[in-house]
Formats: C-alpha cells, sequence, structure tokens
C-alpha cells in the first residue's frame, strides 16, 4: 500500500505529469483531457486525450509519477479508466461510419462507437469490447442504431469486482417514414472478466430520455449497479426508466454531479441548479435528505472522502473549492478549502483505499496535475 500520511484537516499535494494533453474547451461537446483510477494498492492508472490524435495510458507510482512505458491506443475521445489488481479498463470512442441515412431534417455527426479496451497490469491488450451496437450492416443512420455523436457522449465506468459497468450518453436512431430521426438518450451496458456482453439485471438499452450527466456507482450493501442522470423529462435529477430523485427546472442550469454510495448503504448525489448546488440520499426514488451546500457553482463535483466522509467541490476563480461532509448525514464538516489547479465539470475525483482523492486536471503547457487531496486522520 502506498503510505499517505493522514491528517486531521484535508492536506492538498499537485505533482505535475508530463503528458502532451489536449487543452481547450470544458463544454459536454468537447473531449475529455484526462481521467484517473485507483488501484488497490493506492497506486494510480491515468489516461489522457493526447495531441496525437492518440489516447494514452499510463502507471502512476506513490507518488503519482509516471513509471513505465505508456500506452498509445486507437481513440477519438476519453470517456473514462478504471482499475484493479490485475489491470486496468479504458472507455473510449472511436469512429464509426453514419451511412446513408436518410435523415428526416438536420445533421449529426460523428457517429461514433463506444468501447472498453482491457488490459494487463504489464500494458498487455487483453481484450476489447464494443459497448453501442454499430457493425455488422447497421450504420449510424440505420432505424435501431446507438452511437455516439457530439451532444451529451460522455460516459462513466463502475465495476462490482468481477463486471465492469458503461454508463454514457447514446444517440438514439429512430424511423420515421422514409427516413430517421436522431434522439437523445443514455445507454449502460455490462462486460464480464473475459470481455463478453453480459446478460446483467441492471444494464439497458435506453434509460433516460434526452439526458445529460449520467452517473454510475456499485453498490454492495445492494448488489446492484446504480444511476442517476440528468433530463429533460420532467425536468429532474432521475434513476434512468425509474423514478425521480429531485426535481429541477428546464432553465439550462440543470447539472448532475457525482454518485456515491451512502454510510447506510442509499446513495448520496450532487446536483445543481440556478447556480446552487445541493446534496440528495436516496435509496429507490425520491430524496429522503436534501443538504442545501451553500456552494455557487454551475458543477459540483462528489467523491467518497475515507469510510466517513465525502468531498464536495466546485470551480473557484482559476482553482477548485471544496467542502467535506458526513457520508451519514451530509452536514459540513470543518473549512473550505483550495485545491490550486483548474476545474473541468466532466472530469471527476477518485477515491483510493487508503482515504484520500486525487483528480487529474490539465496543466499548463498540456501536463497534467494530479491534485491529491490526503487522508484525514
Amino acid at each position: 500500500m502506498c503510505d499517505r500520511t493522514a491528517g486531521p484537516a484535508p492536506e492538498v499535494v499537485v505533482t505535475e505529469v508530463d503528458a502532451e494533453v489536449i487543452g481547450g474547451g470544458t463544454a459536454d461537446t468537447d473531449p475529455l483531457p484526462a481521467a484517473l483510477a485507483a488501484t488497490p494498492t493506492g497506486r494510480s492508472w491515468v489516461a489522457w486525450d493526447g495531441t496525437d490524435d492518440r489516447i494514452h495510458l499510463a502507471r502512476l507510482d506513490c507518488e503519482d509519477r509516471i513509471e513505465g512505458e505508456p500506452i498509445a491506443l486507437e481513440g477519438i475521445d476519453l470517456q473514462d479508466v478504471i482499475a484493479d489488481g490485475d489491470g486496468v479498463t479504458v472507455l473510449i470512442t472511436r469512429e464509426g461510419a453514419c451511412g446513408d441515412g436518410p435523415l428526416c431534417g438536420g445533421s449529426t455527426s460523428p457517429c461514433a462507437t463506444m468501447h472498453m479496451v482491457r488490459f494487463d497490469d504489464s500494458g498487455a491488450q487483453v481484450w476489447e469490447r464494443q459497448v453501442t451496437n454499430l457493425g455488422n450492416g447497421l450504420a449510424g443512420y440505420d432505424d435501431g442504431a446507438r452511437f455516439v455523436w457530439w451532444y451529451q457522449h460522455h460516459g462513466r465506468l463502475a465495476s462490482d469486482g468481477a463486471n465492469t459497468a458503461a454508463y454514457f450518453g447514446v444517440a438514439v436512431t429512430v424511423a420515421n417514414g422514409d427516413c430517421v430521426d436522431i434522439h437523445q438518450g443514455d445507454r449502460m451496458q455490462v462486460v464480464d472478466a473475459d470481455g463478453n456482453l453480459a446478460d446483467h439485471p441492471d444494464a439497458f438499452d435506453v434509460g433516460c430520455s434526452h439526458s445529460w450527466t449520467t452517473r454510475i456507482a456499485w453498490n454492495p450493501d445492494r448488489d446492484e449497479f446504480g444511476m442517476v442522470c440528468a433530463t429533460d423529462d420532467g425536468c429532474r435529477i432521475a434513476v434512468p426508466a425509474a423514478g425521480t430523485v429531485a426535481e429541477g427546472a428546464c432553465d439550462g442550469t440543470l447539472f448532475g454531479g457525482d454518485l456515491v454510495t451512502a454510510a447506510d448503504g442509499g446513495y448520496w448525489t450532487a446536483w445543481s441548479q440556478g447556480g446552487r448546488a445541493r446534496l440528495e440520499h436516496f435509496t429507490d426514488g425520491p430524496s429522503d435528505t436534501t443538504v442545501d451546500t451553500g456552494a455557487a457553482t454551475d458543477h459540483p463535483h462528489l467523491v467518497g472522502y475515507g469510510e466517513a466522509h465525502m468531498l464536495l467541490a466546485w470551480a473557484s476563480g482559476d482553482g477548485i473549492a471544496a467542502q467535506v461532509h458526513s457520508a451519514d448525514s451530509g452536514a459540513a464538516a470543518g473549512d473550505a478549502f483550495t485545491i490550486a489547479v483548474p476545474d473541468h465539470p466532466y472530469q471527476a475525483f477518485k477515491a483510493y483505499p487508503d482515504g484520500s482523492v486525487a483528480f487529474p486536471a490539465a496543466g499548463g503547457g498540456g501536463s497534467i496535475r494530479i491534485a491529491r487531496v490526503m487522508p484525514l486522520s
């Protein structure tokens, strides 16, 4: 295990990682610069979208510095990365075929495919699996296609220890007479340890309609992959194809933060409306506890922080502000503090087994800055 020093208050350590990573936009349509995954020993895998039009993957040691030779793989957009004791799985998009259609109106591009790619701990590729459904004669503009397009296309990974689930925004192609319409939804697929699509009860073809900020977490207490989305179907934070967690408004400011398991076996999710962040506790449906955090933000992050706490974070000036909250009651604990790296609305903090959390910020000159919040004693 990495030997990271715990303290009575959060301490932030920032490490510069030499990587030629794309920079620029932070909108839902822009590529994701970087993603981070924790290993059971407290080390990391970091993935980044390179300036060479390749996705890169590297191991980090306990000091968050690259060890070994990075891996380069084909991909047009990075989504997420998750690791275990045997290796790492990265979620990426690749180029796909749109076909002829025709569209009933307008235009949409690209017709990309979403893939999980698995590597063992030595960096050798083990398998890859498409989790959209293009190929075998099915193109993006064919009825029934599920592909990744420019709009709200980000995705996240979660694992139950044997299977890995991908939950992501998807384009939904539907026949309309002699042409097709393209709709926006989300999709969750589960892949087993051998790289095969699993017939899993939590998986679905389409969940929320007109959805964004797809979030997923494995809940061992409930033996399920829990999920939430933001959707304009009733303008709310919702469990896909199920109940409302929190009522919102379709004013252009509805944003779902992240999803973590709660101390009682339920869930906490962060979300914002009108530039104000809230925490909601729920189990199967509507929130039973709302915490008005007082954080003025359009894009909150939430991550488990040790066994008893959560960390809420949000953009503040040129950096990130953060506040510890109880994983039981949701109440704030201690003073807010600053993390001196730039924020990105669609990147995620990741929790580590030693009680620390880390965030892979795009640094100056194309590098990555790993911002680690050390464990609490």
